[in-house]
């Protein structure tokens, strides 16, 4: 079929013709698909039709397929057995138009197995093979139909996202994976449904948005209690699992057609190659022995996330939470509720990490406690976060649910 693209503006047909130019040295090195005006203006409204931004994403993709071997990954390269077993997602149908419909199961997903059990350049391969898979999808489409398929539907089920989800090498692992998705596989994005979305998806939100171009968080559209009503004015229902509320099974009748979709799971510790994964700390203190030292944090609104890593070096360290109690509550206002208990931790062996979803507003404390040694000073190195969510996608959350309440109450 033709690899003319038409509703263009003089100036884009020009600056489309000046880019071709530009990268003519490039092409010869791309796979033969990639040879059409299509492609070249993915690039182009990458970076709102500016020819030096665009012939510089474009070169460093070359240089990224070059390097991952992109063109031979799907036929050259497995992930290991325990991401193939355990990292959930799939391609499962097609939307009313005919674009292929790529599935993330979130819940399940065991971040901190997956960082134990397989290197991060295997984790950021695999999902690379996966856009590579939905590209060649696109393509199979294309051909089937007649018409262009460039872009794919994606559907987040974030039903279960917990604060295990939140561990920080995982999140700064999945920013990875984002920014190499919107550095190489631009205009790839047609709309991406997040459903079953629970109250602590603004904070998860607010941590990886960043990593989203704005034409990406357009396309982001968060569903409520109707999500099944939703997603079939997009996708006929025999292309959607029964599963999610379409009629499409596996030949044996699985309803959540997991012959597409794997739904991943906690990774047993048989596959883990390591107990830890390396870990930059912000602050370093000594706390001498018989002392405790603590730091104060200013939570000013309830749903936000205390995030904290740790570990300690010439023995067990004891760690707590607690939050400065206010007037009116049963103890004197300034005195300390415990909030997450104090606990003598081995974090000189084993790096601590752990994540408080904050239910009110205050002061809270966490304290770092060796009073029980009376020999030993222990040295710490800490990192503490306070993470906050996504005011935008949370009133979009808290308007669905007063939605349903109203409905409920009819």
């Amino acid at each position: 079929m033709s690899g003319r693209v038409g509703d263009l503006s003089p100036k884009q047909e020009e600056a489309l013709a000046k880019f071709r130019e530009n990268v003519k040295d490039l092409l010869p090195q791309l796979p033969p698909y990639s040879q059409d005006d299509h492609f070249l203006l993915r690039w182009l409204r990458a970076r709102c039709f500016n020819l030096q931004k665009s012939e510089s994403m474009l070169r460093k993709h070359v240089e990224f397929r070059k390097h991952m071997d992109s063109d031979r990954v799907l036929e050259n390269w497995q992930p290991p057995e325990v991401v193939q077993k355990y990292l959930s997602g799939g391609l499962c149908g097609y939307d009313q138009e005919g674009s292929p419909i790529w599935y993330d199961v979130i819940g399940p997903l065991d971040p901190k197995g997956m960082l134990f059990s397989a290197s991060k350049q295997d984790l950021i391969k695999t999902k690379m093979r996966d856009c590579e898979r939905m590209h060649l999808e696109c393509r199979l489409q294309t051909e089937k139909l007649g018409k262009k398929v460039e872009e794919v539907v994606m559907i987040y089920d974030v039903e279960g996202l917990g604060l295990k989800h939140l561990w920080k090498p995982g999140v700064d692992l999945y920013g990875e994976v984002l920014k190499m998705f919107e550095d190489n596989y631009p205009e790839a994005l047609k709309r991406l449904f997040v459903i079953k979305a629970p109250k602590l998806f603004p904070v998860a939100y607010n941590l990886i948005k960043h990593f989203l171009s704005e034409d990406t968080r357009r396309k982001i559209i968060v569903v409520g209690e109707n999500w099944k009503e939703v997603l079939q004015k997009y996708i006929d229902a025999d292309q959607v699992p029964k599963y999610y509320g379409g009629t499409l099974t596996d030949p044996d009748g699985d309803p959540k057609c997991k012959s597409k979709i794997n739904y991943g799971g906690d990774v047993p510790k048989s596959y883990y190659v390591r107990d830890q994964v390396q870990q930059n700390y912000e602050n370093n203190a000594t706390i001498n022995r018989g002392s405790s030292q603590q730091t104060e944090y200013e939570i000013l609104f309830p749903g936000c996330v205390l995030r904290w890593q740790f570990q300690s070096d010439g023995g067990d360290i004891g760690f707590g939470v607690f939050r400065k109690t206010k007037a009116g509550e049963r103890q004197k206002a300034g005195e300390m509720a415990e909030v997450v208990p104090n606990e003598r931790y081995n974090a000189h062996m084993v790096p601590e990490d752990g994540s408080l979803t904050c239910a009110e507003a205050g002061t809270y404390v966490l304290r770092f406690d060796n009073t029980y040694s009376f020999i030993h000073a222990k040295k710490i190195s800490f990192t503490v976060e306070v993470l906050l969510p996504d005011r935008s996608s949370e009133e979009k959350i808290q308007k669905l649910e007063e939605k349903l309440e109203t409905s409920l109450s009819l």
